[in-house]
């Protein structure tokens, strides 16, 4: 059995984390650890564990791995904690809100020899694993140029505050789709030009809730990116992400979470959809317990975390200067 503990559940996604481990047959959500006692204990209810108090005894205690789900600047302290304790580290993204943290997580992993991922399920969506297949076997020839969107709800609270976020939606969304591309097309990125605006919520955010990106990978691919915070309360879920890629041998087009049924819910007086397909989280958690059981770097890399942290930091920066900056 693959133990692993929780560290924070202050992003929304630990609780589909925690939801997936429950469901592994050889992993188990052994501890929780929240410098937010109470939520951290409310957590450990409902999820059927225990909760730990004390961040070293967490630490301490008979853990395998842990994910990290906290505040993005907080990633970098807990990820050194972790590391230094031995224990393999699945991290939200992005894996920091800098490029000097994140150097900094994936120079303590090295130094501690364990294992750091990044949490990006987006490349377990099957979609975009078909559409990576495609493009691997060279049916659609040259990739020219892609037009990719990441829009979603504003999610408020601390991803609106950048002291403990480091950005609004070009930091939130901007890093899958960097993270997508450089999966499925084998290149990194090397130039950005980006435009931010705070448009759609200026009386309850103060961050960028658009982020709008022209960007260059190795041959000169040209892709554009609309990162948001656009989708309304009422939208029937929290946004998308889709591809256009446009090819020699013709164009590939993905809507990843476009699996699912149209259920009009007159109780909640709104409209849902509710998803059919394949679930990216369980994906994404499988693969770390597999890396942790075996010792392996997980699929989805701490190298990965810090290449998209560069693009996402590289687009505000050109937001600052007015120019493109070279990644």
């Amino acid at each position: 059995m693959v133990n692993i503990g929780i560290m924070s559940f202050a992003h929304m996604h630990a609780d589909s984390y925690a939801a997936c481990l429950n469901t592994l047959p050889d992993a188990c959500l052994a501890a929780v650890w929240d410098d937010n006692a109470r939520r951290g204990r409310a957590k450990a209810r409902a999820f059927k564990t225990r909760f730990i108090n004390k961040l070293d005894a967490f630490l301490a205690s008979d853990l395998d791995g842990v994910i990290i789900t906290s505040e993005n600047v907080k990633h970098r302290a807990m990820a050194e904690a972790a590391a230094a304790a031995g224990k393999w580290i699945l991290c939200e993204k992005p894996l920091a809100p800098t490029v000097e943290d994140a150097r900094a997580i994936v120079a303590a992993c090295n130094k501690a020899g364990v294992g750091l991922g990044t949490a990006f399920p987006c490349r377990y969506a099957l979609p975009l694993m078909e559409a990576k297949a495609k493009l691997d076997s060279g049916e659609f020839g040259a990739v020219y140029a892609v037009a990719c969107t990441n829009h979603g709800q504003a999610p408020g609270g601390w991803f609106a505050d950048e002291e403990l976020s480091g950005g609004g939606a070009t930091m939130d969304h901007t890093v899958h789709v960097a993270d997508l591309l450089r999966w499925m097309l084998g290149k990194e990125f090397t130039r950005v030009h980006c435009e931010l605006g705070n448009q759609l919520h200026k009386k309850t955010l103060k961050t960028d809730d658009l982020g709008s990106l022209n960007l260059e990978m190795e041959g000169g691919i040209q892709v554009g990116h609309l990162a948001s915070w656009s989708r309304p309360v009422s939208y029937p879920t929290w946004g998308d992400v889709t591809l256009e890629i446009i090819c020699e041998g013709g164009v590939i087009n993905v809507d990843a979470f476009n699996q699912k049924l149209t259920v009009y819910d007159d109780k909640a007086k709104r409209v849902n959809w509710a998803p059919w397909g394949d679930n990216p989280d369980l994906g994404l958690i499988s693969d770390f317990v597999e890396a942790v059981r075996d010792k392996r770097e997980p699929s989805v890399t701490g190298i990965d975390g810090l290449r998209a942290t560069e693009v996402t930091t590289a687009a505000y920066a050109s937001f600052r200067t007015g120019t493109a900056v070279k990644i």
